[in-house]
């Protein structure tokens, strides 16, 4: 008699069309990766100081502490309270009164976890985040030194939930934790960025403001879709739905920039990050972005980065 035979079917969704997205565009292009690093408990009266030399993206999991940062007030953290700080020495304290002590110290037994005070009053978790591609600059130019965002209530708030999967994951010491851990840290992070700029004052955000501002938004998304396309003004800014004149100025005072500028800019950052990750032909990559001969790319390119498409690639 046969046995029976016993079929798993798993079912794949693929979602077509995604529309085009600036932030997911530039996040891509800038080689964003996060390493979950460090999980600090501490308790009583303690103050801990890192120096950082890169940005440190870190959340209050428990209790409640104080971070003080070059350039801004004492601020009071509370659970679930995330904050980014950008290559720049701070202090975590159960008050701003004591003094601190170097964090290397105390994580000089385990680089990973830690114990510091009496009692276990407050528990955060944390890592660094790089940026490390092209576009690397048109974020880190634009974020302050340090950055708050608060909890927000559990049943709807991201990053609450990604905070208990992140705990989770940490606790478990599962196989494959440290990559679910790295991943569900820079899901926070972009989480964070988006709050970051749903929330600020839009002359602190530079080019991000324009995200807010639809008509500029559908610009932008254009531009970014086709970064090929020989971008005009009066086609942006028909996309926009504006007079020439009006969306010049309105994406000027939203991005910093011209339109055709930003798409010319954009242009040669996807041709960067292509030279740097593909296999294509320095004349193949100048073709699929529109260009009609390889010295009219070098030459933008040039103008760009400063150097050759070739001598970049080298590099």
């Amino acid at each position: 008699m046969d046995e029976p035979v016993c079929c798993v079917y798993i079912s794949v969704v693929i979602i077509q069309d995604v529309p085009a997205d600036p932030l997911s565009d530039v996040l891509a292009l800038s080689g964003l990766s996060a390493a979950c690093s460090v999980r600090l408990v501490a308790g009583g009266d303690w103050a801990l100081r890192f120096r950082p030399i890169a940005l440190k993206f870190n959340v209050v999991q428990r209790g409640s502490c104080w971070l003080l940062a070059d350039g801004m007030p004492a601020v009071a953290l509370q659970a679930g309270d995330c904050f980014v700080v950008k290559g720049a020495p701070f202090v975590l304290a159960s008050d701003p009164g004591v003094p601190a002590v170097d964090a290397a110290q105390v994580f000089a037994d385990s680089p990973h976890a830690a114990q510091h005070g009496s009692g276990d009053d407050v528990a955060l978790l944390g890592g660094s985040v790089t940026l490390e591609g092209p576009a690397a600059s048109e974020l880190l130019e634009l974020l302050p030194g340090a950055i708050v965002i608060r909890a927000q209530p559990h049943e709807v708030s991201p990053l609450a939930w990604l905070l208990d999967a992140l705990d989770r994951e940490w606790r478990a010491g599962q196989a494959g934790a440290r990559v679910v851990c790295n991943d569900l840290l820079r899901l926070m992070f972009v989480h964070a960025l988006r709050q970051h700029i749903d929330t600020s004052d839009v002359g602190a955000l530079g080019w991000l403001a324009g995200l807010r501002d639809p008509p500029i938004a559908a610009a932008l998304r254009s531009i970014h879709a086709a970064p090929g396309h020989a971008w005009t003004l009066p086609a942006l800014a028909a996309i926009a739905g504006m007079s020439r004149s009006a969306f010049a100025l309105r994406f000027r005072q939203s991005v910093g920039q011209a339109p055709v500028t930003y798409a010319a800019r954009w242009r040669m950052r996807v041709a960067a990050l292509r030279l740097k990750n593909t296999a294509s032909s320095v004349s193949g990559i100048a073709a699929s972005l529109g260009f009609l001969s390889d010295a009219a790319f070098g030459a933008a390119f040039r103008r760009v980065y400063g150097v050759s498409p070739g001598q970049y690639r080298r590099s």
